[in-house]
């Protein structure tokens, strides 16, 4: 067998085992639905400054308005985004594939 096909083997073997279907069905249940309400709240963004342009100038306070606070607030759901996946895989995600990995390892020496 050649280190190519061995390659090839040892990663279908990964995708049919039941704990990688688990760690991609978990990464799925966060991000699919994360992304979507990421997405949302960025077109709410576009359309409201598209057509709801009198609302988004409304001054807050000073030269603040609406528009720059809801701006400034996609980098800071940007942040929180990033945050929380950094938490959730520390503690659903990477037991997991440290998991994997050393049974693929330990199979594997």
């Amino acid at each position: 067998m050649t280190a190519r096909q061995h390659d090839s083997s040892v990663y279908e073997e990964i995708q049919a085992n039941d704990q990688f279907q688990e760690l991609k069905r978990r990464f799925r249940a966060w991000a699919f639905p994360m992304t979507a309400a990421f997405l949302a709240w960025y077109l709410l963004y576009v359309i409201m400054s598209a057509w709801a342009r009198d609302f988004m100038g409304t001054k807050v306070f000073g030269n603040i308005n609406v528009a720059l606070i809801f701006g400034l607030l996609q980098f800071v759901s940007t942040f929180g985004i990033a945050w929380a996946y950094s938490r959730f895989a520390e503690k659903k995600l990477d037991p997991l594939a440290d998991e994997i990995r050393h049974g693929i390892e330990g199979k594997n020496e």
